[in-house]
């Protein structure tokens, strides 16, 4: 700091000399006097030379910072007496304002249990020495004490208290390798367990499709011998057989407000059947090959298509034009479903990814890519704004409309080719190799699993399962199985928690999002 003229005065009143303390002056060949001379004028300069009055009259203190390095009681006076000067002018307020604030009784004080926490931090303690004096506090222990987790933290009402006021009897997580809250699953719902009903033979092939209709009194299959037929519900009886695709038929949908049938097939064809004629009045044209899946939407006339090409396509239900091209997946459209709000449609395919769409712009929403292989299957809630999807050995559920992961079902080691679900909570899940799998949807519980019985007479490998679908009562489960047979199956009437307890041991690696 560059000094020429020192006209501050020192203690007793006594002037202290002009001091040269330019650059030039070399403090080395100054004498013992001279150079503690100059030392008390940077001194004095640094604490009273700006105290002088300025043009407005107020006084104003300047810090040297170069001298905090050569005398700390320098920097110790020079801050107190600045901080001091700078705000004595608002110690209290004017009286304009102190005539406005009523008159306060005396405040019982109040303890603090948030003492811990508000301890001031080491900066403003070390401020508060230097201005006030007040001694820092010697027996403040800080909220971790002498622990040495990463992460402290306390259960729910415990979050003001010391390390050392904590009860022996209060568990709070101290490490990493405790389990906090979020990891305990949820105990399952009790469902009775399910059990064979009845086998309906007839087909001459695999059964790759089936439809229920509206009213719950019938159901369509389609099945590799090409044909689509109409069995009743209640016993099981065939009652009619419509012909006309010349391949495997793979998709079926019924309207609900419409007499129309549905189908698509690997012959590229999707057609409309009148259930009144019981003929095929519309075909729609477009899709470059096999046709595997077909949903219709609930509330408008359209009809979604998706097959090998690897595109959707949504169709007019009356005109026949192809509204949207759905373009977007590299693989075979194995799977979609319909829902009223958005995403409208979500499909799936064998490049192992879901995608949701927005209908209205034909574009893609958002895909999810968590599968690590194809996914064969989807099903929807009917009456949560949930999905869920399948692909080989893993079954994830995902929450709409952003497609959130939520949970996964663990356990079943299969080629997953149909999911579906109904109103009381139940996922079931088939596999190619006759592997069947119950789950209590909140939980992700895997509360029955059994392997289909094949039809006598067929071969080993003929124990898969196709597709599956729960009745409009959720309370019988068809599914369609490569032995040619349609099997319905019940849950257990006189199953109860006691005969049938739950079998659930909470597994603390799972966890729900």
């Amino acid at each position: 700091m560059e000094v020429s003229t020192l006209s501050a005065q020192v203690a007793g009143g006594h002037p202290v000399p002009d001091v040269d303390t330019s650059a030039d002056v070399n403090d080395s060949s100054l004498s013992r006097l001279e150079a503690l001379i100059l030392e008390n004028a940077r001194s004095s300069k640094s604490i009273y030379s700006s105290t002088i009055p300025n043009s407005s009259g107020r006084k104003r203190l300047k810090l040297d910072p170069a001298l905090a390095s050569l005398d700390p009681d320098v920097t110790k006076t020079a801050l107190s007496l600045r901080l001091h000067a700078e705000y004595s002018d608002v110690l209290e307020l004017p009286e304009a304002l102190a005539s406005k604030i009523p008159a306060a009784g005396p405040r019982k004080k109040q303890p603090r249990p948030n003492a811990a926490q508000d301890a001031p931090s080491k900066s403003e303690e070390h401020a508060r020495k230097l201005i006030e004096g007040i001694p820092a506090v010697q027996n403040a222990v800080p909220l971790g004490g002498s622990s040495s987790a990463l992460v402290l933290s306390r259960k729910p009402g415990t979050a003001g208290k010391p390390a050392q006021t904590q009860q022996r009897n209060e568990p709070y997580q101290t490490s990493l390798a405790q389990r906090s809250d979020i990891l305990v699953q949820p105990r399952p719902d009790w469902h009775p367990p399910w059990k064979l009903m009845r086998v309906i033979s007839g087909h001459l092939g695999w059964v790759r499709a089936l439809a229920i209709e509206p009213d719950n009194k019938w159901f369509a299959s389609g099945a590799g011998d090409r044909t689509i037929k109409i069995w009743d519900l209640a016993s099981g009886a065939l009652k009619l057989t419509l012909t006309g695709h010349i391949s495997t038929v793979r998709g079926l949908a019924v309207s609900p407000r419409h007499p129309y049938l549905f189908s698509c097939g690997e012959d590229k064809m999707v057609k409309c059947w009148d259930l009144e004629t019981n003929k095929v009045i519309r075909h729609y044209h477009g899709h470059l090959s096999g046709v595997y899946t077909l949903a219709l939407h609930p509330t408008l006339d359209v009809l979604v298509t998706g097959g090998r090409d690897g595109v959707a396509r949504v169709w007019d239900m009356r005109t026949r034009s192809n509204v949207h091209v759905l373009s977007g997946h590299t693989g075979t459209i194995a799977s979609l479903v319909c829902q009223e709000a958005d995403p409208q449609v979500v499909t799936a395919s064998l490049d192992s990814t879901v995608r949701m769409w927005d209908l209205a712009a034909g574009k893609t929403m958002g895909v999810l890519t968590h599968h690590k292989k194809g996914v064969r299957a989807l099903a929807t809630h009917p009456n949560e704004f949930t999905f869920a999807s399948g692909s080989t050995g893993s079954i994830k559920q995902w929450k709409c409309p952003e497609g959130a992961f939520m949970q996964n079902f663990d356990g079943h080691n299969a080629i997953i080719n149909t999911l579906s679900v109904n109103d009381q909570n139940i996922l079931f899940s088939g596999g190619d190799n006759g592997s069947m799998s119950f789950w209590d949807w909140k939980s992700g519980h895997r509360f029955q699993a059994l392997d289909t019985i094949a039809q006598p007479g067929s071969l080993d490998a003929e124990s898969g399962i196709m597709s599956s679908m729960f009745d409009l009562s959720g309370t019988r489960l068809i599914c369609g199985e490569t032995d040619k047979t349609i099997k319905i199956w019940k849950a257990d009437e006189n199953a109860t928690p006691e005969t049938h307890p739950l079998d659930w041991k909470p597994a603390f690696a799972t966890r729900k999002f």
